[in-house]
């Protein structure tokens, strides 16, 4: 048999489980703090993604906690920009992995291909037209020849989300928009990586739609001097159509970059291979830095070919097949009227170098992501 406890004893019971109520309350609902190895309190919760609309400027800002992180530039006022590209692209700690040139000419960096701009997505031959070399380099007969991508509409900015969608038209030389395009950019950011999701849907618009297989394509990104590979010799580099461009030698002070493919392969040994990811690793003014670009199992193609050059070109291609293949492969993938097909691609900017498996970690979450 239990005692009965004193009446004082009964109270202080009841005010203690009150307190602790309280305080259970109250932490579940405090925010979330982590310790790092300096002892240093830091917030857990994500940066904030600010999207910020400038139709007089032509482009849309993306900014993490107020500062700069890149912008969608769609804008005809510059002539050299013939689709609309994300540029610049910043690290976490302000440092930029895109080559400033055309747009913006920096000491030391390759003046070559001034259709490389920033990141973008477009094809070297589409109903024989070429949209990935335009440019307002391309003079004479040659422009017949070429296609342009132009931005049509901003369809919604969502904040919560971090995404920006637009409309774009595919248009051939003649006028003729050949396909439509409905992109969705969903940018993440954390203390040490940045990340923009890309997923476009291209849609023929009356009749078939061809890309013959080409090399020239498709989600590409022009790195920062940084990140190239040291080369010791001059290199001949040769467009679509065969026309050289002949690339000196360079100081390769500060050059560091080096791929690394999913399945192992390293340096400019990467271009021409199939892979899931890509990962270019370097340091940008002494920021240890990993750019990877994330092919989809959805895709055409899967696992994508790699048009990844030393000198700065960071490209996948998955409708080159019988380039990258030398014959053994042949693709010329066709879009019948009025049927559509989805891209789906994520750029990985990390601060420091990320190993194998943590990309690979990085890429089983973007499948699960994005469907």
């Amino acid at each position: 048999m239990h005692k009965k406890q004193p009446c004082h004893l009964r109270i202080s019971f009841l005010v203690g489980a009150v307190l602790i109520g309280l305080l259970a309350d109250a932490c579940s609902r405090a925010p979330v703090i982590q310790i790092d190895r300096s002892g240093a309190e830091q917030q857990a919760s994500a940066p904030a993604i600010q999207i910020v609309r400038n139709d007089a400027e032509q482009k849309v800002d993306v900014l993490v906690d107020g500062q700069p992180f890149t912008s969608y530039l769609y804008s005809d006022k510059i002539s050299v920009l013939k689709k609309p590209v994300i540029y610049p692209i910043l690290t976490p700690q302000g440092n930029d992995v895109t080559r400033g040139f055309p747009l913006k000419k920096r000491a030391g960096e390759r003046v070559d291909h001034p259709h490389h701009i920033g990141l973008w997505l477009n094809y070297g031959d589409v109903n024989g037209f070429d949209f990935w070399n335009n440019s307002d380099a391309i003079t004479g007969e040659r422009v017949s020849r070429m296609g342009t991508i132009y931005h049509r509409a901003i369809r919604n900015i969502d904040e919560k989300n971090g995404a920006l969608e637009v409309s774009c038209e595919w248009v051939d030389a003649q006028g003729n928009v050949l396909l439509t395009e409905e992109t969705r950019f969903v940018f993440h950011a954390s203390a040490a990586s940045r990340t923009i999701d890309r997923i476009t849907t291209l849609t023929a618009v009356s009749g078939a739609v061809s890309f013959t297989d080409n090399k020239e394509g498709m989600i590409a990104v022009r790195v920062t001097r940084a990140l190239e590979h040291p080369t010791k010799s001059p290199v001949t580099l040769t467009d679509s159509e065969g026309l050289a461009v002949e690339v000196p030698v360079m100081d390769n002070t500060g050059v560091t970059g080096e791929y690394l493919t999913s399945e192992g392969v390293r340096g400019a040994e990467a271009w021409g291979t199939r892979a899931r990811w890509v990962m270019l690793t370097g340091v940008v003014k002494d920021e240890p830095v990993t750019l990877a670009i994330l092919d989809h199992p959805k895709n055409v193609g899967y696992p994508t070919y790699w048009h990844a050059r030393d000198y700065g070109l960071f490209s996948a291609n998955p409708l080159g097949q019988s380039i990258f293949s030398e014959g053994k492969e042949e693709l010329n993938f066709i879009l019948d009227g009025g049927e559509s097909t989805t891209f789906r691609y994520r750029l990985v900017l990390n601060s420091g170098k990320t190993s194998p498996e943590d990309m690979e970690s990085q890429h089983q979450a973007f499948i699960a992501d994005v469907q």
